[in-house]
């Protein structure tokens, strides 16, 4: 089976994980850190800042299945892409939200949404006779800033075992993002 994989960030690893997992399409996903500044990476190095990385998941999925656009719909459903190296009371550039592909083809279609948040709550235009136009706004001062990276993947380091599927290992764990409405979410 062909499959393809993409990487993404967006606060505690271990719910990006849990969310991705429950997705038509997604195959596997994996917790650890991205595009580390040095190595060897750990857990403990990286909550210590010790360490310049990103925590976040690769989501290997089948593209017949599901595409970048629906995964990408996802990630800014549970992960806040207009807040700056936070995510809840997470807080750090450890956290900061991300996407990082590694198949140029996926760009066009990365920057695309991007463009989309960028955009999306800007007021419509009124154009008279109750016609109302969608104008995108062109102005760079009127647009929402994002704070999410967009990159090429250069490295990527499984995290620790004890990281990977945490709530099933942990069930009582706190959790930052309520697993069960996002569950009733998908699947309405």
């Amino acid at each position: 089976m062909y499959t393809k994989k993409i990487y993404f960030s967006g606060g505690s690893f271990h719910d990006l994980q849990a969310v991705f997992k429950e997705l038509t399409g997604v195959i596997n996903v994996r917790c650890g850190y991205i595009n580390p500044a040095s190595t060897p990476v750990d857990y403990e190095s990286v909550t210590a800042g010790r360490v310049d990385v990103v925590m976040g998941i690769c989501v290997e999925y089948n593209p017949k299945k599901t595409d970048v656009s629906y995964l990408l719909d996802i990630l800014f459903s549970v992960a806040d892409p207009y807040s700056e190296n936070r995510q809840g009371d997470l807080i750090g550039p450890m956290f900061m939200c991300g996407v990082y592909y590694n198949t140029p083809e996926d760009l066009p279609q990365i920057q695309l949404h991007l463009n989309f948040m960028a955009n999306r709550t800007n007021p419509p235009a009124v154009a008279g006779s109750n016609l109302t136009i969608n104008d995108p706004v062109s102005d760079q001062k009127q647009r929402r800033k994002l704070f999410v990276k967009s990159e090429e993947i250069k490295m990527f380091v499984e995290a620790e075992e004890t990281h990977q599927d945490y709530f099933e290992k942990n069930p009582d764990a706190p959790r930052q993002i309520d697993i069960q409405k996002f569950k009733e979410y998908i699947n309405s």
